[in-house]
């Protein structure tokens, strides 16, 4: 893959965190493709969720932005399987929890979407 394709799934990934961090749903339809998969792996907290539902919940929580949480955030790994595809995996911490985030990206037209949040949380220590 290309330096340009390196630099645009990172700033992909740089507005997913600040999607998050701000709970912008607005700026994360920007990142996730439609047709969403999003899944919480972690035991006992099983979800399977489409784009609009996981959308209505970030619009109904306050992000770490207006709690001024610092920001913990990382792209711990970023490759490609063909022009198309790309895998990366990232890590945050936000509300009490730390965050692994399996996230799979299609190039749709020109634009790399991200079409699956497959991820695990643990509480973080305090």
């Amino acid at each position: 893959m290309s330096v340009d394709d390196f630099a645009e799934v990172g700033g992909l990934i740089s507005a997913y965190f600040d999607g998050l961090y701000h709970a912008d749903s607005a700026r994360l339809r920007d990142v996730f493709h439609p047709r969403l998969a999003y899944v919480c792996a972690t035991e006992g907290d099983e979800i399977y969720l489409d784009l609009e539902t996981y959308m209505a919940r970030i619009d109904e929580r306050e992000g770490p932005a207006a709690r001024n949480e610092p920001r913990q955030e990382a792209i711990l790994e970023m490759s490609f399987a063909s022009p198309r595809l790309a895998h990366v995996t990232a890590a945050m911490s936000m509300m009490g929890r730390r965050y692994l985030d399996h996230l799979t990206l299609v190039r749709q037209g020109r634009d790399w979407r991200i079409i699956s949040k497959v991820f695990a949380y643990v509480p973080e220590r305090g």
